[in-house]
């Protein structure tokens, strides 16, 4: 099976780490950190509210501040949630 990454936040997910739906089925996409009961949990975040929530949690991998702000800022934006937002923006303007 391949590994699933959250499409918010980039984590690593396994079954125990999925995010939960209104009806408390579990989704896929979304890790338990970022969305539940079928929301995000903080739905007013944005992709660089994101990164800067992020950034302590790769340093704890190994990385130093920088590197991990350079993976976060190349990997994020391709992300479900980040690229949904970037594609709604476009259609708007």
């Amino acid at each position: 099976m391949n590994q699933l990454f959250c499409q918010s936040c980039g984590m690593p997910m396994n079954e125990e780490l999925f995010g939960t739906e209104a009806d408390g089925s579990k989704n896929h996409e979304y890790c338990l950190y970022c969305y539940e009961k079928g929301a995000f949990k903080q739905p007013e975040a944005t992709l660089e509210d994101m990164i800067n929530l992020c950034v302590p949690y790769v340093k704890e991998a190994g990385k130093s501040e920088t590197e991990a702000r350079t993976l976060l800022e190349s990997t994020l934006p391709h992300l479900k949630r980040w690229n949904s937002a970037e594609k709604t923006e476009g259609q708007t303007k």
